[in-house]
């Protein structure tokens, strides 16, 4: 960024908040933040500025993947491949990727359990790894025999305070509410910016179900409360119905997969104002390619017995009002990070979502997921300057933002990061 002050001008703007698109444009950026949006006309240019002559084009509020790990994963092998890749390897994928996904136009992304990303968010904090805004929970906490607990290997091998091997995928196995507490607090000390929890089985841990129940309610108050003393919130892994349920009762704003979930269900999101972050991507991913880059048969199996059930209760909870945003499950490799809006796409195409509507599940509603609501997801005054410049209009043809040379522009704090305007 040569200045502190940059004006971008010519722009047709979707804001993010469900306002029409604005022709002409004009957003001032200073200091990484908004200063002003309209009309041109209505906002002033100081001769100071930088100004970037959009040509025309659109602009968009930088998007955000709600659900997704930095893992650096390369196979589908999630026995084989952790032990026997150093850690450090990991890390450096996951630093392409993270790098891929700011390129693609995803200027931040939640990182819904794992090491990796907790370490490599402050490698871009600092500048030193040029990605996405990474918002982190670190370690995942499970029950034992949670999804979290990963069934296939000793259970010293899994528990994050007790493994000897860095991988990316340890939890924090806790049981009761006390030790409940004690593992939201510990996963706060490593750093995490929500916690994650099972409260449910899951799709791909072998010895689980999606329809097991996981964590009691009071263990779930347990945790949310740690997690409000620290002022963050909790995201629950959760697919059965009733596990959903006992989720938003006990205080979860964010809820992932709610591949079961019923009308009850529903109603008490709506009512709670939670977050549903389908990851519809990543099981047709595992349909596509699964067996080939060695996906678990367990974990095929039951990939395809929740495919379209899940779709439809999707489509049944964005007819009935539930608030959805975007997340892909991706973790890198053969689910590639970069390649995430195709998760609208299938909102599009099967959910029955327009292309506005998948747009905001993927800036403003994935803002609130990320609990960075009141800082991005938008463009409006006062909020980080978080824009991408797209060729193209994907409100009327959503397919234009899955191809990274569409997006000609990614500013992430109000630093650009990508320009093919110029």
């Amino acid at each position: 960024m040569k200045n502190n002050l940059i004006a971008i001008v010519n722009i047709r703007i979707f804001d993010g908040t469900g306002a029409p698109v604005l022709n002409n444009g004009v957003v001032l950026v200073e200091n990484g933040v908004i200063k002003d949006v309209g009309s041109s006309g209505s906002v002033s240019v100081p001769d100071s500025a930088e100004v970037i002559d959009a040509k025309g084009k659109m602009l968009l509020p930088g998007l955000i993947d709600a659900h997704l790990h930095l893992q650096g994963f390369r196979s589908g092998d999630f026995v084989k491949e952790p032990l026997l890749t150093p850690f450090g390897v990991f890390v450096a994928r996951a630093a392409r990727d993270a790098e891929s996904l700011l390129n693609s136009g995803f200027t931040t992304v939640v990182d819904a359990g794992g090491l990796v990303a907790l370490h490599l968010k402050y490698a871009v904090n600092e500048g030193t790894v040029a990605g996405s805004r990474i918002v982190a929970a670190g370690p995942a906490l499970s029950q034992t025999f949670g999804h979290g607990d990963e069934h296939y290997f000793p259970v010293e091998w899994v528990d994050y305070r007790t493994t000897r091997k860095f991988t990316p995928f340890v939890s924090l196995i806790c049981d009761g509410e006390d030790e409940c507490r004690k593992a939201a607090r510990y996963a706060l000390r490593e750093g995490a910016d929500f916690i994650k929890i099972m409260s449910t089985g899951g799709v791909l841990s072998e010895k689980d179900r999606p329809e097991y129940l996981q964590f009691t309610i009071k263990e779930i108050r347990a945790i949310v409360e740690e997690a409000s003393h620290a002022m963050r919130i909790v995201h629950s892994h959760a697919q059965g119905a009733k596990g959903i349920k006992n989720a938003i009762e006990a205080g979860v704003k964010v809820i992932a997969h709610a591949i079961y979930m019923d009308e009850e269900g529903f109603e008490m999101a709506k009512e709670k104002d939670v977050v549903i972050v389908p990851t519809l991507a990543i099981v047709e991913k595992i349909l596509e390619v699964g067996k080939e880059v060695g996906v678990p048969e367990w974990g095929l199996k039951k990939s395809e017995e929740v495919h379209k059930v899940h779709i439809e209760t999707i489509r049944k909870a964005f007819k009935a009002g539930v608030k959805i945003a975007a997340g892909t499950d991706y973790i890198g490799g053969w689910l590639p990070q970069g390649e995430n809006a195709v998760e609208l796409k299938i909102y599009v195409e099967k959910v029955g979502m327009s292309p506005r509507d998948a747009l905001i599940t993927a800036t403003k509603n994935a803002a609130q997921a990320a609990d960075l609501a009141d800082k991005t997801g938008t463009i409006e005054k006062g909020k980080l300057a978080d824009l991408i410049i797209v060729d193209g209009n994907p409100l009327e043809n959503i397919d234009i933002l899955l191809d990274k040379e569409n997006i000609l522009l990614v500013m992430r704090d109000g630093k650009i990061f990508k320009n093919k305007l110029e």
